[in-house]
């Protein structure tokens, strides 16, 4: 058996940073990096998501409008209702 010891020895760099810390801040750098790209991406599909929303809004809104002038219509007699058998085109 080799009871020798050797002692262990960080390699620094000039930064006075040993290589660990090193690697450990530019992990650290990385990481930021992404959350803020994520950070921004969300951002943007809340802004889609809320565009999207006051969009479906109105055409709900357009759509019971157009409903009320049919049943307005309807009621009137102004629209005939449509029978298939009823009302075919001549050539059948």
């Amino acid at each position: 058996m080799n009871t020798s010891s050797k002692p262990e020895t960080q390699s620094i760099n000039p930064g006075g940073h040993t290589i660990e810390q090193t690697e450990l801040q530019a992990q650290m750098i990385e990481l930021q990096t992404s959350m803020a790209h994520l950070e921004l991406t969300v951002e943007r599909l809340d802004q889609v998501v809320t565009s999207q929303d006051e969009y479906i809004r109105t055409l709900q809104r357009q759509l019971q409008l157009v409903y009320k002038q049919i049943e307005s219509q309807s009621s009137e007699g102004g629209i005939a209702p449509f029978d298939v058998i009823a009302d075919r085109p001549p050539h059948y």
